[in-house]
């Protein structure tokens, strides 16, 4: 069975743990009732982040496995709608929602894994939405740090011609794949391991980043390169009060839309 690197975090401020366990990558966050929960890439960075974190909260180092994980999630996640698209689980599956808007709704089924990314958290959702806004028709995407791949699926139902996918982790690379094959309607859709700090990173006309406010920082030269110019980049995975640092990283791209939920930022960026 798979075990997932995590800690959970009791204290009194929210907002000051995001801020301080940014420092550690973490590759989700799972608000509880009485605490939260933060995954790691591995057990060396969470044993690290565990012991930095104690000087400030309550902090207690576990491993998840996998079917803890789904058995939870499939006694609690339920469909979210963004816009015309819904994500939902395949056992929520049943009938497409009603249209909001003359264009035909989208339903997405992402099966609940640690690979994450299932429209739950708020930074997922202001992606779907900030997809929703552009024109993807003909357009090649590229979804950087990808998770479960329903960036990447969505990014394929609106109307791009092609899609790639990247993440460093093979977990969720092997995630978005069995997603991928539930989602028959998301054509041209390819997902590849690939580090985005060392990859060669194809170029695109809308690149989507959903990662860390310090790793948008210090990937923003590389997400830059891989954008068209005249392309459009859309980030989130960043706090609200990180939005200068970001934006100065990402210079010349100006910010062409923004929106907040929960404390967490998306942003649109063109590329001149």
């Amino acid at each position: 069975m798979k075990y997932y690197p995590a800690i959970d975090v009791r204290g009194d401020s929210t907002d000051l743990l995001l801020v301080a366990v940014d420092d550690y990558s973490p590759t989700a966050i799972e608000e509880r009732d009485d605490s939260v929960r933060v995954f790691f890439a591995t057990t060396e960075i969470r044993d690290t982040a565990c012991a930095a974190l104690a000087t400030q909260f309550i902090v207690e180092a576990i491993d998840v496995p996998d079917e803890d994980w789904a058995k939870r999630s499939q006694e609690g996640l339920t469909p979210i709608t963004v816009g015309r698209i819904t994500v939902a689980p395949p056992w929520s599956v049943s009938s497409q929602p009603p249209a909001t808007s003359h264009q035909p709704p989208i339903v997405i089924t992402i099966l609940p894994s640690m690979g994450f990314g299932t429209g739950h958290h708020a930074t997922t959702r202001l992606c779907l939405d900030a997809l929703q806004a552009i024109d993807l028709k003909g357009a090649v995407l590229l979804d950087v740090g990808t998770g479960s791949g329903v960036l990447a699926i969505a990014g394929a139902r609106l109307g791009a011609a092609r899609v790639v996918a990247i993440d460093v982790d093979p977990d969720a690379i092997q995630s978005a794949r069995e997603n991928l094959a539930m989602n028959p309607d998301a054509r041209n859709v390819t997902f590849e391991m690939a580090d985005l700090t060392s990859a060669a990173l194809p170029k695109a006309r809308v690149v989507t980043a959903n990662l860390t406010g310090a790793l948008l920082v210090k990937s923003a030269p590389l997400l830059l390169a891989a954008t068209e110019p005249g392309g459009v980049l859309i980030l989130s995975g960043l706090l609200a009060h990180e939005r200068d640092e970001v934006c100065r990283a990402f210079t010349p791209a100006a910010v062409c839309r923004a929106r907040a939920e929960d404390g967490w930022l998306g942003l649109t960026m063109k590329i001149s």
